[in-house]
């Protein structure tokens, strides 16, 4: 499903064009203006308001916009069927026949398709989730090293008042 199709839209349409034409079919699709219609109208008008609702969450979102159109642009073919109701397993990978089976993350550029960079695929690990929860134990980890030492120093010259550790550890040496 296209979502710009879907409301009627260009993919280059403004925040303001998108809530423009989402009202538009909110008023003619919403499921209370078809409430005395028929089975089939209601289920038909039910089902397209559905629809224009999650283009409409997606499309107003910008990172899920961006995420959409990264994903909706598969390797020079045009859309693919991501979105609502559809299951691809390519979520926006695409493997390249030949070339040692590697995998390249495609976008759909103003002059063509373009391969997204390496910096922009490191950015976007570097920004994941899990990546940032492993940094945020790391530190935790570390913080902890630097108190547990600075404790242990504080602890040695409180209860050795006037020796210090290099003579002690001299001594031990000997």
């Amino acid at each position: 499903m296209n979502h710009y199709k879907v409301l009627g839209l260009s993919q280059n349409a403004t925040k303001e064009e998108i809530k423009e034409a989402f009202r538009k079919l909110a008023m003619e699709f919403h499921p209370d203006k078809h409430s005395q219609s028929s089975n089939s109208v209601r289920d038909a008008a039910t089902l397209r308001f559905k629809l224009a609702s999650h283009a409409y969450e997606t499309l107003i979102d910008d990172r899920k916009r961006a995420d959409y159109n990264l994903r909706s642009y598969n390797n020079n073919n045009g859309p693919t069927t991501t979105g609502f109701n559809s299951s691809s397993s390519s979520y926006g990978y695409s493997s390249h026949s030949g070339t040692n089976s590697s995998y390249g993350y495609y976008r759909r550029a103003r002059n063509g398709d373009a391969f997204v960079s390496k910096f922009e695929i490191a950015l976007r690990y570097l920004t994941s989730r899990s990546f940032l929860l492993n940094l945020a134990f790391a530190g935790v980890l570390l913080g902890g090293t630097v108190i547990i030492d600075t404790s242990r120093d504080a602890l040695w010259n409180m209860h050795n008042p006037g020796v210090s550790n290099l003579v002690v550890l001299h001594a031990n040496a000997l």
